[in-house]
């Protein structure tokens, strides 16, 4: 991991290019696992973890996330977790021409609220749970909490290995630059 810190620190200063955010990503070696806590209360995990409600119950987790909803596969939905669960659905497509943007601000304010929440712990999930999930985890990091892209990628790479695909990397960085370059009404002052 000090490999990627290392050359995620040279990266702040600018928005990376696609090329180093892969070689970034592609440097991690950490096996996937079924789940992981990535930030406190919020977890990034796979599908197969999504639909043991047993364990999610263990886990604490009162709301989910699901970037793959309507996916095959998935089953789920707020009829499946019923009241013991709060259920988001984005039926996203794991494809590099998918407009992922359109759901980081939603996506965002879904999670903040549930963080927000009493005890509040949240999945968020895909089929794998590194491209589409790990992508939306990446905008309410940079959006929610200020982290720069290069800094959201690293904190997530500290406890899960992810791996958005290239068109979700360019929707990250034009979100990295809005976010970076947004002028306040104070500033035109």
């Amino acid at each position: 991991m000090t490999a990627t810190f290392r050359t995620m620190n040279t990266l702040h200063s600018a928005t990376p290019s696609l090329k180093e955010l892969e070689r970034v990503l592609d440097s991690c070696r950490m096996e996937l696992k079924e789940i992981d806590e990535v930030w406190p209360n919020l977890y990034l995990g796979n599908i197969v973890i999504a639909h043991n409600k047993e364990e999610l119950r263990r886990r604490g987790i009162t709301h989910i996330l699901n970037a793959a909803h309507a996916a095959w596969g998935s089953r789920g939905s707020q009829v499946f977790y019923g009241q013991e669960v709060h259920y988001y659905g984005i039926a996203a497509e794991d494809c590099i021409d998918f407009d992922l943007s359109i759901h980081f601000r939603p996506a965002s304010e879904y999670i903040h609220k549930a963080l927000s929440a009493p005890n509040g712990k949240i999945l968020v999930h895909c089929i794998l749970g590194k491209s589409r999930s790990a992508a939306l985890v990446l905008a309410y990091l940079m959006s929610r909490q200020n982290f720069s892209l290069a800094d959201a990628i690293e904190r997530v790479l500290q406890q899960r290995a992810i791996s958005p695909n290239r068109g979700f990397l360019k929707q990250l960085q034009d979100l990295d630059l809005e976010l970076r370059y947004k002028i306040s009404p104070c500033q035109l002052l």
